[in-house]
């Protein structure tokens, strides 16, 4: 196989973390010499899926969000929890304007390289570490890579895995339907027998919102399941029988505590979904990329191993019992989210899930769950 060129640094992986690492290495001087290549299949020119977060402000991505909210709603069999966000805002970004946010601004720069093409192997020798694609082979000092290990696949026990599976439409209706200044994070009334399944609700305008309907489960369904409860959910609860579908998305995202860290190398570092960045309790990974991205360029300029503290022992402890909750009792989720938004702070749970939250905020957190259930799992995890 022909060897067509030596980079400085590969991202494999043309996503969320290869795109923010690229970005925030052409912000910083220590790479300006640096040549830097990004090996992805697709050229990103469509819009897949979209990332919301919370932040607070001042933002990197205020330039790409397509709407943004104060206010949020947890909907239970039981009760209806209204809550303001202050001091963040809940954001959401297109995947499309992503990509082409970032590809514009990383065409700027002449050190950066896109190529087309599928990465089928790696390998490493001495200092040299080579992405062999089905195309030609790229060296490199560095490779860091986004995709999700084989082993991950092979279905062991010794992990806990599940999926957050989704489907979502985006409708537009002629009447106005929304209240556009609050989102609908969970609603739990909705249910596909004793699974843990809600509906989450991004009203864009008083005219178009993203229905999407979600499970938190082992196994993923028909996709004429996801329309089924979307259908019904827009007839039942929202009282809308005349709209048009303007766009739908699907998506799969493993809640794992497969130990993605251990494919890490001295010249290989994982990113992304294969190298464990989203959250195993709760799916999010945009706010968590970020953080991750800034420790890896830190480590870099300082001549650390990138994948050094990456991660925080006792969160990915928490995400633990979260999913063995979830796994050994999965129609205990609507208990478990609906505690959990119940009687912690806005604020408490945000750091929470940012993993900035103090020890004995997390105590607070704990002590809300408090149940046997969560004793037994808190016990079998450890």
């Amino acid at each position: 196989m022909e060897q067509h060129a030596h980079f400085d640094y590969i991202i494999i992986g043309c996503g969320l973390a290869g795109f923010q690492l690229a970005l925030k290495m052409s912000r910083d001087a220590f790479f300006s010499e640096k040549c830097i290549a990004l090996i992805d299949p697709s050229e990103k020119n469509n819009n897949d899926k979209t990332w919301s977060f919370w932040e607070t402000e001042p933002s990197n991505w205020n330039g790409i969000v397509s709407k943004s909210w104060k206010k949020a709603k947890v909907i239970t069999s039981t009760e209806n929890l209204s809550f303001s966000l202050k001091p963040y805002d809940y954001k959401s970004v297109r995947a499309i304007d992503f990509y082409r946010s970032a590809k514009q601004q990383l065409g700027e720069y002449p050190n950066f390289k896109f190529i087309t093409e599928t990465v089928k192997s790696i390998s490493e020798d001495n200092k040299t570490v080579t992405a062999h694609t089905n195309m030609k082979s790229y060296s490199a000092a560095h490779i860091f890579d986004s995709r999700i290990p084989e082993a991950f696949f092979d279905g062991s026990e010794k992990h806990i895995s599940l999926i957050q599976h989704f489907k979502g439409w985006v409708i537009k209706t002629e009447k106005k339907c929304f209240d556009d200044s609050v989102f609908t994070m969970m609603d739990y009334r909705l249910k596909d027998g004793e699974q843990t399944t809600f509906t989450y609700v991004l009203p864009f305008s008083e005219t178009e919102a993203l229905i999407e309907f979600t499970y938190f489960t082992e196994k993923t369904v028909d996709e004429s399941t996801y329309d089924f409860f979307i259908k019904q959910y827009i007839n039942d609860y929202l009282k809308i029988d005349d709209y048009s579908i303007t766009e739908t998305e699907t998506g799969q995202i493993p809640m794992t505590t497969f130990p993605f860290h251990k494919f890490n190398t001295s010249l290989v570092t994982k990113i992304g979904t294969g190298g464990g960045w989203v959250k195993p309790s709760t799916g999010y990974s945009f706010k968590h990329t970020e953080k991750k991205v800034a420790r890896i360029i830190e480590n870099l300029k300082l001549s650390r191993m990138p994948s050094n503290g990456l991660f925080k022992k006792r969160f990915r402890f928490y995400d633990k019992v979260f999913l063995k909750v979830l796994k050994d009792e999965n129609h205990k989720g609507e208990w478990l989210f609906g505690q959990f938004y119940k009687k912690n702070h806005p604020k408490t749970i945000f750091r929470f899930l940012d993993e900035e939250s103090t020890f004995w905020e997390e105590l607070k957190i704990m002590k809300s769950l408090f149940s046997w259930r969560f004793i037994k799992a808190f016990f079998k995890t450890l």
